[in-house]
């Protein structure tokens, strides 16, 4: 979602198409010898021209520095954690509280300070895929682990390229939010 809605130029969305490329050399050359045809027709449609086959390409070489089993556990943590809010999002979409994830506002109370800091420079609404979300330390005698996921409806308007629900957005004659107003000001011409 980052890559749509920051601006093509910022690092966001670029880191994003830079794995997005990684990912598709490495799928494509390592299955090629099995799945001959179906990989060929995908490299072709990406690097058209006679002399480009995937049958000519080396097998994609991941860097070892690559390998961080610290941060593979790290995010195994917050999928865990993103399951809980997940589910929480469905029971209120079966209440017809909200009707998609990005008409909410989500709250995370943790009660392991270290599951916490595991949110330290990351947007927890990006990836529940929600308009606002807070992640808090639970009161000191919650139960360990996770203690409470609520969720609300998201105060404000639909911004009209994002469809996230902010207050920024109200009254506004664009109906744009912020981050989709500066990012719509940096495209150029065509």
């Amino acid at each position: 979602m980052r890559s749509y809605y920051d601006a093509a130029i910022a690092a966001p969305p670029r880191h994003a198409r830079t794995v997005i490329d990684t990912i598709f050399h490495c799928i494509v050359t390592w299955y090629a010898p099995i799945l001959c045809f179906t990989m060929e027709e995908a490299w072709t449609t990406r690097f058209p021209g006679e002399e480009s086959s995937v049958h000519l390409q080396d097998f994609y070489a991941v860097l070892e520095g690559w390998a961080d089993a610290a941060l593979v556990e790290k995010w195994k943590r917050i999928r865990e954690l993103r399951k809980a809010v997940t589910g929480a999002l469905e029971l209120k979409r079966a209440e017809k509280m909200i009707g998609a994830s990005l008409e909410a506002a989500v709250k995370l109370q943790l009660s392991d300070p270290a599951d916490l800091a595991l949110f330290d420079g990351l947007d927890l609404a990006e990836i529940a895929i929600t308009s606002t979300a807070a992640v808090a330390l639970a009161e000191a005698d919650a139960p360990p682990g996770l203690a409470e996921v609520t969720i609300a409806h998201a105060e404000g308007e639909k911004c009209a390229r994002c469809w996230q629900v902010l207050e920024e957005v109200a009254g506004r004659d664009s109906h744009l939010c912020n981050r989709c107003t500066e990012a719509v000001g940096q495209l150029e011409p065509a």
